[in-house]
């Protein structure tokens, strides 16, 4: 079989349906299997998958193992020469799956290749490529600074813009939301690494990949829609994916430069924290800043969380999957 494409899912049914669609609608040439990993869903999305999904395999976790370990059950269970792990919150609308796929099987120094992802109104998504965090990339780490200065060096995104998208470009990481490798480098390479269970993951794969000395790349001819954030959008979803997100990176900074840098990153997360506390609580009130009510104060709680975590308060993030479920939030609309 060509391609195994492999889908973890957690209370996105509706959105899973819409991703087999038109995976179906636009993949042809290829003989490959869909395989959906369901995370202990506490909605309809198994009925629903069972239903309008036929064509897909349902693999069902009694627990909710997180994105990376619930990634691996369903290549367990896979039998492609080629992977594609994807967010259920993803919408094809052109052959991207098969682009990829015939770049990765031409380039024999490819181990990931990720593609072109677009917000649902077709805008770019900034976040398809990534640098591997360091702490000041993370101190300015912002959404207003992206959009202005896109091609700063710091944040990697310059190969979104280059004018032959036809053509692979080497790229530090690309998004987990879409990311395709080769089934024996993805066995040699020890898998998604479990010691995350949300967040990083995808980064980790990318870093484990260069070091076995092949390239990780981004095809900006290849697009797919990623819907993304719908967790964050939900109540409480700023509790989790705040401190969450830090969490993991801690894990990656302390893995990869060690101890001493990881406190130091913890300490900036302090510092920032305060800072966009004391700048929110001043501009709230104000209509001018352009930060509505509902937004401004999930921000505030955000920050709020992440001053907490700095300070080690946020224990649950040791054991993520508990304070996941007790929120209801969803993990894969919030990559």
């Amino acid at each position: 079989m060509d391609l195994s494409i492999i889908i973890t899912n957690w209370n996105s049914g509706e959105y899973v349906v819409s991703c087999v669609a038109s995976i179906h609608a636009h993949t042809r040439g290829l003989e490959f299997e869909i395989i959906v990993v369901d995370n202990a869903s506490t909605d309809n999305s198994v009925v629903l998958i069972e239903e309008r999904c036929p064509s897909a395999r349902l693999l069902r976790n009694p627990l909710n193992l997180g994105f990376a370990r619930a990634n691996n059950v369903g290549f367990q269970h896979s039998l492609g020469r080629v992977l594609l792990f994807l967010n259920p919150d993803t919408e094809l609308l052109s052959p991207a799956i098969q682009d990829m796929y015939r770049c990765l099987a031409t380039s024999a120094d490819i181990g990931v290749l990720g593609c072109r992802l677009l917000n649902s109104d077709m805008s770019l998504q900034t976040t398809c490529v990534h640098r591997f965090p360091t702490i000041l990339n993370q101190i300015v780490d912002m959404e207003f600074l992206r959009q202005v200065l896109p091609r700063m060096q710091l944040w990697g995104m310059r190969p979104l813009f280059a004018e032959q998208r036809e053509l692979p470009i080497e790229v530090e990481a690309v998004s987990g939301a879409c990311q395709m490798i080769n089934r024996e480098l993805f066995e040699k390479v020890g898998f998604y690494s479990t010691g995350y269970f949300m967040y990083m993951e995808d980064l980790v794969l990318c870093e484990k990949v260069k070091r076995y000395g092949l390239k990780v790349c981004h095809l900006g001819s290849a697009a797919i829609v990623h819907h993304g954030g719908q967790s964050s959008k939900k109540r409480g979803g700023e509790e989790f994916a705040g401190p969450m997100m830090k969490e993991s990176v801690l894990r990656f900074l302390r893995s990869s430069r060690g101890p001493f840098y990881a406190w130091l990153y913890r300490l900036s997360m302090f510092m920032i924290s305060i800072a966009r506390i004391t700048v929110l609580f001043v501009a709230l009130p104000f209509s001018w800043i352009g930060l509505d009510g509902y937004s401004g104060h999930r921000s505030l709680n955000k920050w709020y969380r992440i001053l907490r975590w700095s300070f080690g308060l946020e224990t649950w993030t040791r054991w993520p999957w508990r304070k996941l479920d007790d929120a209801g939030l969803d993990q894969q609309g919030a990559r």
